[in-house]
């Protein structure tokens, strides 16, 4: 093993996710492990733990797992080392800048639970306060 690959136990580690989580993204075809050793153990490289950060990143949000599947295309295809025409190009910019728009609104509806949540927890923290006064 160069270094440049890491066992399912490392990438588990890194991304705070399980390993049954991610044996359920390669099932799905999410994320694919890079190689295998002699042993026959999945390898993965940098860019497949990149992937599962992207998953992770959305999921909270509320994105589909069809969802994952086109960003994370979009993006490859972006990145890769295909010559896209211009008009790929800006098609698949517009699919990421809507992907982002989206979880600019997640963010900003989270902002607001949050912010409720945090309400009802003073609340109740001022009633434990005033109950426990003399």
């Amino acid at each position: 093993m160069d270094g440049k690959h890491m066992q399912i136990g490392e990438v588990a580690a890194r991304t705070e996710l399980s390993l049954r989580t991610i044996r359920h993204y390669e099932e799905t075809g999410l994320v694919a492990p890079s190689a295998r050793s002699q042993g026959g153990f999945r390898l993965y490289a940098e860019t497949d733990v990149a992937r599962l950060m992207v998953i992770r990143r959305m999921k909270p949000l509320g994105f589909t797992l069809d969802q994952m599947r086109e960003l994370l295309d979009a993006t490859d295809r972006l990145d890769g080392d295909d010559r896209l025409d211009a008009g790929t190009r800006e098609e698949l910019l517009a699919r990421v800048r809507a992907y982002q728009r989206a979880a600019a609104e997640q963010v900003e509806k989270l902002r607001v639970q949050l912010a409720r949540a945090e309400d009802f927890e003073a609340t109740l923290r001022a009633r434990s306060d005033d109950a426990a006064a003399p």
